[in-house]
């Protein structure tokens, strides 16, 4: 969470208690990410028609176009690190994150946004987007 989401919310407040509930779901979906486990990573994005996942060189429509593209998808590398991430609520229902990242010492810095909303199962990213910058 970054400092001005928590000096603009009383404790409490719905979107402070969004913001910290998803930043929770993130790390589980990052610590996914780094173990390749496809299913764990699936189960993290909703099961609408309307979820869509922008790769760095890829797109997927679709909670099936999603799962069939993990299952021939690369591995993270194992040393990808967090440079700096950003959760805000938009909403009590809806919570977008920034993340930089970097791949260890290769060139180029990582970006991810994920909106995640809150579904009857509980938060579910419903867009992806990840890019890297030279």
């Amino acid at each position: 969470m970054d400092d001005q989401a928590e000096a603009g919310t009383a404790p409490g407040d719905p979107e402070q208690m969004a913001e910290a509930e998803v930043q929770a779901c993130f790390e589980a979906y990052e610590r996914a990410l780094l173990a390749n486990d496809v299913e764990s990573m699936d189960s993290w994005f909703t099961d609408d028609a309307s979820v869509v996942r922008f790769g760095i060189a890829d797109s997927q429509h679709g909670p099936e176009e999603i799962a069939a593209w993990r299952r021939t998808a690369d591995p993270v590398p194992a040393d990808r690190r967090h440079v700096r991430t950003t959760v805000t609520a938009l909403g009590p229902d809806v919570v977008v994150v920034a993340l930089e990242f970097a791949n260890g010492a290769r060139p180029g810095q990582g970006r991810q946004t994920q909106v995640w909303h809150r579904t009857a199962a509980g938060w579910r990213v419903a867009h992806a987007h990840v890019s890297m910058v030279d």
